[in-house]
């Protein structure tokens, strides 16, 4: 293996590439690229922003920090789409407009947005305070 595959795989698992991404970005084999990380102790330690490539401080028994603020955090993720695995996704139909949409990770939703959920307390706080019926 050349110098300068060295110096990729070592740059690339930095900053959180697998083993099969940084095989098919260099051409060389999945297990040539594990034997070397393996052989050299190179793990996903993340010690380069995956966005931005600024060095990254670890705090000792503290999660290991994969990007350098939320910036980069969320320009990383707008770029990468492909990358998310949302399985707890559901869909609703909102109890103020009626128009259908979907929601990560909340499976009680009502509705679509803060709007609609301030204008169908507006409507419920109305209601209420009329005056009774004599």
């Amino acid at each position: 293996m050349e110098i300068y595959h060295k110096h990729q795989i070592n740059m690339l698992r930095g900053k959180g590439a697998t083993y099969a991404d940084i095989a098919t970005k260099l051409g060389l084999s999945e297990n040539t690229i594990k034997s070397h990380c393996r052989r050299n102790n190179i793990s996903t330690s993340f010690e380069v922003c995956a966005e931005c490539g600024v060095q990254l401080v670890h705090l000792p028994h503290k999660k290991r920090k994969r990007f350098c603020s939320d910036n980069c955090r969320m320009a990383w993720w707008a770029k990468n789409p492909e990358a998310r695995t949302r399985k707890a996704e559901y869909s609703f139909v909102c109890n103020q407009c009626q128009k259908p949409f979907t929601a990560y990770g909340n499976n009680k939703r009502k509705y679509c947005t803060t709007a609609c959920a301030v204008a169908a307390r507006g409507k419920v706080h109305i209601e209420t305070m009329q005056e009774p019926h004599n």
